[in-house]
């Protein structure tokens, strides 16, 4: 069903198909931290992000998300919508983890008062770094408009997220997502969503390291990677989506 590669990233590999509108994208089990300074492999992370990815953009277009999903082809392989990625990284944080405690001084798992919203500069070659809305118009990276749209819909993502996730007992700490623009316009979320996107802690396990169940257990070499992706995975398919729309 692929055609010509057109692009591959660290965790995926986009090619073209007999419509000029759709693009196949397939997953790999490749994984990467720190602006791909550490590499490794996670076994079959392909096929459960991909799994994972699908059932969610699902669910998330029935709750009025529009997304660059169209339909699974294979175990590590959807159909998309083509898209002109913005090179702005959105990111939603509702517990403090990672960067933001480092770089503001927060405790790690201190919850926020409310969501917040933060921009990168997706550069590899810059470490893509933390940006404002003056940066981004600056840099003509969206308009005024397409970055109210993109805060607005980050945020309803966040909201119909933390609803899915909470039925999986698993607590949504922060996320990133990328957001595309269509042949008419319109942002759409794209990329994925998954462990490698998302901070998830089980609400189940109160240790601060054996709760983790994302990329993070690949960044601090905690182990039981392959496990922990599998538990989210088992989670995340046993949501029914037909409840929700």
């Amino acid at each position: 069903m692929s055609g010509t590669k057109l692009y591959e990233g660290k965790a995926k590999i986009l090619f073209t198909t007999d419509d000029p509108h759709i693009l196949l994208s397939r997953y790999k089990d490749d994984a990467t931290a720190f602006n791909a300074l550490k590499k490794g492999t996670i076994a079959n992370k392909g096929e459960m992000n991909c799994a994972i990815a699908s059932h969610i953009f699902q669910y998330l277009e029935a709750q009025g998300i529009a997304t660059h999903f169209i339909k699974q082809v294979s175990p590590n392989e959807m159909l998309v919508a083509a898209v002109k990625i913005l090179a702005i990284e959105v990111v939603v944080r509702n517990i403090a983890a990672g960067s933001i405690c480092k770089r503001l001084g927060l405790e790690q798992g201190q919850a926020l008062k409310e969501p917040l919203v933060e921009f990168f500069y997706k550069n590899d070659d810059l470490g893509d770094p933390l940006i404002t809305e003056d940066h981004i118009a600056m840099l003509d990276l969206a308009t005024p408009d397409q970055v109210a749209q993109l805060k607005k819909l980050a945020l309803g993502i966040n909201h119909h997220l933390q609803i899915f996730f909470d039925q999986c007992h698993l607590t949504l700490v922060d996320f990133k997502v990328e957001i595309g623009v269509d042949v008419n316009g319109n942002l759409l979320l794209a990329d994925e969503i998954s462990p490698d996107t998302c901070r998830l802690w089980d609400q189940d396990i109160a240790d601060p390291s054996d709760r983790i169940m994302d990329k993070d257990r690949f960044r601090q070499d905690l182990g039981k990677i392959a496990e922990a992706y599998q538990e989210v995975t088992k989670r995340v398919l046993a949501v029914d989506i037909s409840a929700h729309s």
